[in-house]
């Protein structure tokens, strides 16, 4: 696996003057996302707020930033403070979306791949040789991430040879959620979930687009958890992309992510 990869004027002004401003006067653009948008039968909204976690903290010790480790069996061993792992985030059974019947985790995402979600602190992954870009943070139980500064690790080192680095405190977007297969009243509602580093979103600079199987777009300007309703059974795709104001890509293709995942009516 290799990366693929942020006038004023004084005066008063006559009567005349000040008709034809009221006349050409805009309506101020949002600051935030809509609260509801729909397209082609579908139906984006936030998600309902959620138990905070301030006081959460994630470390990862191993492997270390910009380290070298043989192919095979690579340990990560995280240090987590003021969160549980393992415990149902409180408001798990009233959220109305897929959530793990394991508890609160970590979200590993290395190069932008589905994440791999682990229970417990110290764990091992199998890699192949290559350079990895790494992004850990701490989950609710309903894989909504914890969007706190010291909730999240960026990282990256190299398996087997090879000492490739790259800049990270570039602006970089991380896909989360949607993922897999979704079953029964799972289908129902999906939650959106994505995670932004070195950058912010908002109605007059960077914004995430949003391409649902290749044709439905929606635009974000604000970071948050959302729910995706009315999607066809079947296979979908949700096309994320790190945009500037222009709508230009931003990033060299490193903050484009395509993935597809499976709603099944049946249980």
């Amino acid at each position: 696996m290799s990366s693929a990869l942020f006038f004023a004027c004084g005066g008063q002004q006559t009567s005349e003057t000040q008709e034809a401003a009221e006349e050409t006067v805009e309506t101020p653009a949002t600051t935030e996302t809509p609260a509801i948008m729909e397209k082609d039968g579908i139906k984006i909204y936030p998600a309902s707020a959620s138990p905070e976690f301030p006081d959460a903290t994630l470390a990862l010790n191993t492997p270390a930033l910009n380290s070298s480790t043989p192919a095979g069996t690579v340990n990560f061993d995280y240090t987590v403070t003021n969160y549980e792992l393992g415990a149902q985030t409180a408001d798990a059974a009233d959220k109305g979306c897929a959530n793990s019947g394991k508890g609160q985790h970590i979200h590993l995402i290395l190069n932008n791949e589905p994440y791999i979600a682990k229970y417990e602190s110290n764990f091992d992954v199998d890699l192949e040789a290559g350079h990895y870009v790494a992004l850990s943070f701490v989950s609710r139980s309903y894989h909504e991430s914890i969007k706190t500064d010291n909730a999240f690790v960026l990282s990256q080192f190299n398996i087997g040879e090879g000492t490739e680095e790259i800049d990270l405190t570039q602006p970089m977007l991380f896909y989360s959620r949607p993922k897999g297969t979704y079953s029964g009243d799972d289908t129902n509602k999906l939650l959106l979930d994505f995670y932004l580093a070195n950058t912010n979103i908002s109605a007059d600079g960077n914004k995430v687009k949003v391409t649902i199987n290749g044709t439905t777009e929606f635009m974000f300007s604000t970071w948050q958890p959302y729910f995706v309703e009315g999607l066809p059974m079947g296979d979908n795709t949700i096309k994320l992309e790190l945009v500037d104001n222009a709508g230009n890509a931003i990033g060299d293709g490193i903050n484009t992510v395509e993935r597809t995942f499976s709603l099944n009516q049946l249980n």
